[in-house]
């Protein structure tokens, strides 16, 4: 990698994209390094109630409680975000990404952590990039990087969250938001 590194950011999919994984999705950037790119999609909700695989995290979900697909590698794998509360300055396995949120570690028993963290969404499996995959993707003008607001990361409504981040953009980008789902349609 010969540039900045997007770590922390967002990856917001443009109709370039070619790919049905990645069609109109949000993905935050997790790693960035000369070694490639690993991130979560944020708006691909299943209908798994995360009660079902973990039930044991059901009380610290986000809403909606439910598994997300974080990408189409290693879909058996699960990967929790977190947002930690404000108050705390860190906590065993967690490691910050943005702000107040970051990545956590599962195995972790929930009662040991209530009072460090205040909402948990789990995703199966991760988006993954290598070595210049994800620079050659941004120069073919398949994703658009922005930066994330904490708010994006555990949002009420993933379904909406690529048209608002787009639209609070400006300019071309808002046009953008506005695409129908299949532009061969309009």
């Amino acid at each position: 990698m010969t540039g900045t590194s997007h770590r922390g950011r967002l990856l917001v999919a443009t109709p370039v994209i070619g790919d049905l994984n990645f069609h109109r999705t949000v993905v935050l950037l997790l790693e960035h390094n000369e070694q490639g790119a690993l991130g979560l999609v944020l708006n691909r909700p299943t209908d798994v109630a995360l009660l079902d695989p973990l039930p044991e995290w059901e009380g610290l979900a986000a809403s909606p409680r439910v598994v997300f697909v974080g990408g189409p590698v290693e879909q058996g794998a699960a990967i929790g975000l977190a947002q930690r509360r404000p108050v705390q300055a860190g906590g065993d396995g967690f490691d910050p990404i943005l702000g107040s949120i970051g990545t956590f570690d599962l195995s972790r028993d929930p009662h040991d952590v209530d009072e460090t963290i205040e909402a948990v969404r789990v995703f199966a499996g991760y988006a993954g990039w290598g070595p210049r995959q994800l620079e050659h993707e941004l120069a073919a003008g398949a994703w658009i990087v922005v930066d994330a607001h904490p708010d994006d990361i555990l949002c009420d409504h993933p379904g909406e969250l690529w048209r608002d981040v787009l639209r609070r953009q400006g300019g071309d980008l808002t046009l953008l938001s506005y695409c129908p789902p299949d532009p061969s349609l309009n």
